[in-house]
């Protein structure tokens, strides 16, 4: 089946910053700096700082000032291939939960059972003065404020000369007990040893600290507090200072992420060394250094940002995308081994096209947004344009294959159809759905029959919109296939 309403010479919107099979960055549609990682439940979960373009009068695209962040960006993913776009965490503002903050930047997460319950516990910059706490049921909420202000803050024990109080990172360590890991900045002259990082004990209920705040004595340090746990050593990793003087033997270079280790979470610590260069050692596009190290199903990862996709949109003026690498940790190695790619990490497993899919999850896109839910109800849908398109990696239709597709569509704008195709945007057809807007219908459920044997075994699978009017827009809740 290959008939379609695109005109002769019509083009696909090109992908930007995320060509297939490449699985870096993450998100081709939104940026996300600052990445924190939650394994639950069989999924990953990445929290992010929400960056978004600012303009100038001229309409200009300008250098990122990170003061209008007051949202948190989650996405998930239970193959590390399709990501999931679950929206934005209002935190700060009068919008946001945490109302006296400002700012939301840096995010980091961590679950702790607490009265017979999972509790999840959302730790927040607020700007450089502070780490504010929200929370939640589940890993998407709904938050609250426990607090009321900031869990740290200046007059906080312990945290005198840390010129930065933001960028958090937090452990659950096995017997219950959180730490929380903070701090940054150069006090004036201190490049080489600024002691601007630090350790405080989190209280049973996690949002109250027991015990003055302690140095982390981290050489070059910077920003970005990392902390994890690998057989009985304790790594705490940031990213090293821009200082431009001689460095004696051994310290790490600038702008990259280095590494300490100890025999308890708060030390003492021992540097090991740096195991990831900065950005523009790979991208070619430099910044600041911004990481997360995870166990997922038995292997590690690091999830870092980078100024790719900007890069790619010729915005690159502090806009930073996620990306995510595999790892090397072993016993016995104090130092951890990685390299920045483009090209990710392998897929796990296949996706089930026979189960509901929310149209907000892909691996590869092109002219598509995100947004909330028209009704009020949870997640977000995504929107394509014409000519636009949404991919989804490994997904196994079986050796009998689908005999049907039903997806939950809202069309606005002029008649369009929804093509659905095989191994890339403009591959081979499956089936098509034909889209009439009709007013006040809002999503309704459509459907296209296949015919016996249209496809099998594993695909990537490609949604392209086509419409003749560039106003139109095709609203996609869900998706799946019967058997």
């Amino acid at each position: 089946m290959e008939t379609s309403i695109r005109k002769s010479g019509e083009s696909l919107l090109p992908a930007v910053g995320k060509t297939p099979p490449h699985r870096n960055p993450l998100l081709a549609h939104k940026f996300g700096a600052d990445p924190y990682a939650l394994v639950y439940e069989d999924r990953v979960y990445l929290y992010m700082t929400s960056d978004t373009l600012e303009f100038d009068e001229a309409g200009q695209a300008k250098e990122n000032s990170y003061g209008s962040i007051r949202r948190l960006t989650v996405i998930s993913s239970a193959d590390l291939a399709n990501w999931t776009d679950h929206g934005e965490i209002a935190v700060a503002g009068e919008e946001g939960t945490a109302k006296w903050a400002t700012q939301s930047w840096a995010p980091a997460i961590a679950c702790k059972r607490i009265d017979g319950q999972d509790r999840f516990f959302l730790y927040f910059a607020n700007n450089g003065s502070g780490v504010g706490v929200l929370r939640g049921d589940s890993p998407l909420g709904p938050w609250t404020d426990p607090v009321g202000g900031p869990l740290i803050s200046a007059g906080t024990p312990g945290v005198e000369g840390v010129p930065w109080i933001f960028d958090p990172a937090v452990l659950v360590d096995d017997d219950g007990q959180g730490y929380l890991y903070f701090g940054g900045g150069i006090p004036e002259g201190q490049h080489e040893m600024p002691n601007s990082a630090r350790v405080v004990r989190l209280g049973d209920d996690m949002v109250s600290l027991q015990g003055a705040a302690e140095v982390v004595p981290a050489p070059y340090m910077f920003e970005d507090a990392g902390i994890h746990k690998y057989g009985d050593v304790y790594y705490y990793t940031y990213c090293s200072n821009f200082h431009e003087g001689e460095r004696p033997a051994g310290s790490p270079p600038p702008g990259e992420i280095a590494c300490m280790t100890s025999a308890s979470p708060m030390g003492p610590w021992t540097y090991q060394g740096s195991f990831l260069h900065n950005p523009g050692h790979y991208f070619g596009v430099s910044g600041n250094n911004h990481h997360a190290i995870f166990r997922f199903r038995d292997r590690w990862y690091i999830a870092y940002h980078a100024q790719t996709l900007s890069a790619a949109m010729d915005v690159a003026h502090g806009y930073r995308s996620t990306h995510l690498d595999l790892l090397e940790l072993q016993e016995g190695e104090l130092l951890p081994k990685t390299e920045a790619t483009m090209q990710g990490v392998p897929q796990l497993g296949v996706h089930d096209p026979y189960r509901p899919t929310g149209g907000y999850t892909c691996a590869w896109s092109a002219g598509l947004r995100t947004e909330a839910e028209y009704d009020g109800g949870e997640g977000t849908v995504c929107a394509i344009s014409p000519g636009g398109w949404s991919g989804i990696a490994g997904v196994d239709f079986g050796k009998v294959g689908p005999a049907g597709f039903f997806a939950s569509i809202e069309m606005s704008g002029s008649s369009g159809v929804l093509e659905v195709r095989l191994d890339a945007p403009d591959g081979p057809a499956v089936c098509e759905v034909a889209l009439q807007p009709e007013p006040g219908e809002g999503f309704r459920e459509r459907s296209a029959e296949l015919s016996s044997g249209a496809v099998t075994g594993v695909h990537d699978l490609f949604f392209v919109f086509c419409a003749e009017d560039p106003s139109a827009s095709c609203a996609l809740r869900s998706w799946r296939f019967r058997s």
